[in-house]
């Protein structure tokens, strides 16, 4: 079966763009032009709205991605389950995760999965954590490492690869805007504290509890996506930062950041693999999954 028309449509509705979504699938953007037409007129529909400035999915083309990701789900399942009984798994599996995880734990645990299973490839997309459960949940990934929330989404299974605090981190050099003790956080010692926290995510949410607890206004220089970003801002002197311990550690800029001692602490940040419960039974994904020891 050739399900290309399926994954290079997938490709175009994720992306809204021809050019990309071409090089996505390896194929001309006429190519992929003609396999969309060949689809619409194979439906007696149109799936995008396009001209030369933009792509859109119609409401049709929004149901039809629907089933183009439960198609193919179902396709890689059987073939899989397939290949299981000859002991012989192959295909792919895309992972995401922040640039910090791809190296300081990522490396082990693939290079291990990958002893057992050499013709299963991996493909690592690198971003925002706070866009991680996202993105498993919308089918765009087929994992993410990711902090684990308060109160996870019901439909993600979720086991932990490490457990790292968080941390308040301030130029190495004293500016003249730090409070003579910022260990003891007050809100008239921090009014003019610029800070440099994450846009979104768990770090943010748990900063703000943090902050609205002691009645401290924060006063935001700078919303970033990405902790290791913070900590170049942060050792550029532009304000304090609040980044997981994990991210400091591997960063090749934690010499001209330090920690601050500050009281009381902020949570830990517990971080993880999460996968839809549903895509498990893919032999695929449980090979991977299984080889994760949950700590």
């Amino acid at each position: 079966m050739d399900m290309r028309p399926l994954k290079q449509f997938l490709a175009l509705a994720e992306g809204l763009h021809f050019g990309r979504a071409s090089e996505a699938c390896h194929v001309s953007p006429s190519t992929l032009s003609r396999t969309i037409r060949q689809l619409e007129e194979s439906l007696g529909v149109a799936l995008f709205e396009r001209d030369n400035r933009h792509v859109a999915l119609t409401p049709q083309g929004l149901r039809f991605q629907a089933y183009a990701r439960e198609a193919l789900e179902q396709w890689e399942l059987v073939r899989h389950e397939l290949m299981e009984q000859s002991q012989a798994l192959q295909g792919e599996i895309s992972i995401y995760c922040s640039v910090t995880a791809s190296y300081s734990f990522l490396y082990e645990l693939l290079s291990e999965f990958r002893r057992h299973h050499p013709r299963i490839e991996l493909k690592l997309h690198t971003g925002d954590p706070a866009e991680a459960m996202a993105r498993v949940l919308a089918g765009e990934e087929d994992m993410a490492i990711t902090p684990r929330p308060r109160l996870p989404p019901e439909a993600l299974a979720f086991k932990s690869l490490t457990r790292s605090p968080l941390v308040f981190i301030a130029p190495r050099e004293t500016p003249a805007w730090l409070p003579a003790t910022p260990e003891e956080p007050s809100a008239r010692a921090w009014a003019e504290v610029p800070m440099i926290l994450s846009e979104s995510g768990l770090s943010r949410e748990y900063a703000d509890t943090w902050f609205k607890a002691l009645g401290i206004t924060p006063r935001i220089y700078a919303q970033v996506a990405g902790h290791e970003a913070i900590v170049s801002m942060v050792g550029l002197g532009f304000g304090i930062g609040v980044v997981p311990q994990i991210v400091l550690d591997n960063s090749p800029l934690r010499a001209r950041v330090r920690p601050l001692a500050v009281k009381p602490e902020l949570p830990h940040y517990d971080v993880g693999l999460c996968v839809l419960h549903r895509r498990l039974k893919s032999p695929l994904l449980r090979a991977l999954w299984q080889q994760v020891a949950a700590r």
